[in-house]
């Protein structure tokens, strides 16, 4: 079986094809089989005031196509764009790795492998953003 596999805490929320489903008291895993699905761990959603960071933006227009807020086709021309801007900024070699894949994924319509490589990048960018302050 291929698919995604979610793994949830307790009363850990998710939102699948536009559905928030919370689950149960005890930890449990969800094989997802369906390829098209669109979901979204609300706890690592991106909230609209938070979005004030250029790895945030790109992050964000991936999450809007998982919640259903956005058609694929209208997300995917400013998610390649943002991703374009991300690699002239952040040229070291894992960064341009993460870049790759969500580039690759985003151009599949993979947006959920898009945005989990794309949250990778968040840390190196806060440091980043520490370091432009000192």
């Amino acid at each position: 079986m291929t698919g995604l596999v979610l793994k949830l805490a307790p009363r850990e929320r998710v939102l699948i094809n536009g559905a928030v489903i919370e689950n149960g008291d005890k930890r449990s895993r969800l094989a997802i089989v369906t390829p098209d699905a669109k979901i979204l761990r609300l706890r690592d959603a991106i909230h609209p005031e938070e979005v004030n960071t250029p790895v945030r933006r790109v992050c964000y227009i991936a999450q809007l196509v998982l919640s259903g807020d956005v058609e694929p086709d209208e997300a995917r021309h400013q998610l390649l764009r943002g991703l374009e801007q991300l690699s002239q900024a952040l040229t070291d070699p894992d960064s341009r790795a993460q870049i790759a894949q969500a580039t690759e994924a985003a151009l599949q319509d993979r947006f959920y492998q898009a945005l989990k490589a794309l949250r990778s990048l968040l840390p190196r960018e806060a440091r980043l953003l520490a370091a432009g302050r000192a």
